[in-house]
C-alpha cells in the first residue's frame, strides 16, 4: 500500500538556512564550520512547519566542490552541523557546475524531484523557500509554490515567486497560514 503524499518545504541552503557570505553583492557559501552562522529564527520557524505537518528537506547547489574551491567533506562537516541542530529530514546536494549539464544543479528540479519521491511528497501542496532565481525557478519546474527571502540579490528572475518575504521565519508563518487556509477549503 502507498503512503499518502506528504506535503515538504524544500529550503536552499546558503542564505535561508545559514548567512550568505556576501563578497561585491554577491552570496558565497561559508568556506568551513568557523564561518557558518544560522540565520535568526531558523530554528523556531522549522520547528513551526514540523508541528504543521510539513517534512522539512534542503536543496543545495554547491558547485564549489567541482570548482575545487571546497572539499566535499567541508561541505558535508556544514551539512551534519545544520542537520544536528535544525530539526531537517533530508539534505539533497549537487556538488556539479552548471558546465556539467546535470539533472540535479537549479535551476532544474532534479533535487527537488528526487526527493518527492524518495518522501512521497505532495508537490503541489508544497514550498520552495530560496535567496536566489535558480531556487525560485528549480520549485516554479517542480510544480511547488515558492518564497524568495530578501531581494535576490538583484539578480534578473523569468518568473516571479509567489511571495517575497523578509526572512525565514516569515516565510514559515506564510507558508502554516496558506496550509491552514487551504485545510478550511477541504
Amino acid at each position: 500500500m502507498a503512503r499518502p503524499a506528504k506535503p515538504a518545504v524544500f529550503l536552499d541552503r546558503d542564505g535561508v538556512l545559514n548567512e550568505a557570505i556576501v563578497r561585491n553583492g554577491k552570496p558565497y557559501p561559508p568556506r568551513d564550520l568557523s564561518e557558518l552562522v544560522i540565520t535568526h529564527g531558523a530554528s523556531a520557524a522549522l520547528e513551526e512547519l514540523k508541528r504543521d505537518g510539513f517534512l522539512l528537506i534542503v536543496v543545495t547547489n554547491q558547485p564549489d566542490i567541482a570548482r575545487g574551491t571546497a572539499s566535499r567533506a567541508e561541505v558535508d562537516q556544514i551539512n551534519a552541523q545544520l542537520a544536528a541542530v535544525l530539526p531537517l529530514d533530508a539534505i539533497e546536494l549537487c556538488e556539479h557546475d552548471d558546465k556539467e549539464q546535470c539533472d540535479c544543479r537549479k535551476p532544474k528540479p532534479g533535487m527537488i524531484l528526487h526527493a518527492g519521491e524518495r518522501f512521497a511528497v505532495d508537490l503541489a501542496n508544497s514550498f520552495v523557500v530560496g535567496d536566489r532565481w535558480r531556487d525560485i525557478e528549480a520549485g516554479r519546474r517542480a510544480g511547488c509554490r515558492t518564497i524568495l527571502i530578501g531581494d535576490g540579490y538583484g539578480e534578473t528572475f523569468s518568473f516571479a515567486p509567489t511571495v517575497k518575504l523578509a526572512s525565514l521565519p516569515a516565510a514559515a508563518s506564510w507558508i502554516v497560514q496558506q496550509s491552514r487556509r487551504g485545510r478550511e477549503i477541504t
